[in-house]
């Protein structure tokens, strides 16, 4: 718990430590909705807690998303409703589950799904330009956003401040590529496998199958978002290059959970997969046969 601790005040610290100022300071949000927001929302509420401005930019039509009195939210319409968006995640959570020979395959099919929703939801903010140009005249300090939309990305770049990239990893381990790290094949499993770093051979064998793979479909996945970043920023820019700007990437696993690999200095690990303390546990005595909660 205290290891747990200590990872998460790091954590905070090192993104208080990009801003300008060190009280006071000012930050976009481009949070992705679900359960990835219910990991980030902790950490907004700690920075707004803690005397920074905060302004969370997201759709209208949100799952978990909603206004607080701890920051500030600013919507955009979405062509979507919630009850959408609830069928296609749940569709998402089922083909996790169906077996097959190559599952990354099978899972990043459906997650193409959710790509489309995000895709469309990122190029509506972006043509909204009365919002963006109220977004710069903000002035922000940074930006703290999921990097699974990577409209955050785009506006980091477009707003010319440093980003903060909250994430559980992504596919073809954009991630690492874009930070220069070691990504061995021979010992970390690809994203979506569900391998760990004891492979058999013919989980070694295909693992190099989907390695060899995701050039192909994730290319063809996010070109979309490549030629969207490259018409808003009126410049040719490719997915590693907007990645590669990150400041801090903050990883919410461990090593401890996963399997050791290669890591940059400026990633850091903040723990599980919701970074929220729980309450403790009631006590309870046994008497007898029967257990009592205090």
């Amino acid at each position: 718990m205290m290891l747990s601790l200590l990872s998460r005040s790091v954590a905070v610290v090192i993104m208080l430590c990009i801003f300008r100022q060190a009280i006071g300071g000012k930050l976009l949000v481009i949070p992705t909705d679900g359960s990835h927001w219910l990991s980030m929302r902790p950490v907004v509420e700690r920075l707004a807690q803690n005397g920074h401005k905060v302004v969370v930019l997201t759709g209208e039509s949100s799952l978990n998303i909603g206004e607080s009195d701890l920051y500030t939210t600013k919507t955009f319409p979405i062509p979507y409703s919630k009850q959408h968006l609830v069928s296609v995640l749940e569709k998402f959570g089922r083909d996790h589950f169906n077996p097959s020979y190559i599952p990354a395959v099978t899972k990043f099919n459906s997650m193409r799904e959710i790509l489309k929703i995000v895709l469309k939801s990122c190029e509506i903010l972006l043509s909204n330009t009365e919002l963006i140009q109220n977004v710069k005249d903000e002035k922000f300090d940074a930006l703290l956003t999921d990097p699974f939309s990577m409209c955050g990305m785009i506006l980091a770049e477009y707003l010319d401040v440093p980003n903060v990239n909250f994430l559980r990893g992504l596919p073809c381990a954009l991630d690492y590529s874009s930070a220069q790290c070691p990504n061995p094949f021979s010992y970390v499993p690809r994203v979506l496998t569900q391998y760990s770093d004891k492979m058999t051979f013919a989980q070694r064998v295909k693992n190099v199958l989907v390695m060899m793979l995701e050039p192909y479909y994730c290319g063809l996945s996010f070109l979309p978002w490549q030629k969207m970043a490259s018409n808003f920023l009126k410049k040719e820019v490719t997915l590693v290059q907007l990645f590669s700007r990150t400041s801090i990437w903050l990883l919410r696993y461990d090593f401890v959970f996963e399997f050791p690999r290669p890591v940059m200095p400026n990633m850091v690990f903040i723990g599980g997969i919701n970074c929220k303390s729980k309450k403790h546990l009631h006590k309870m005595e046994v008497t007898g046969s029967a257990c009592v909660l205090w």
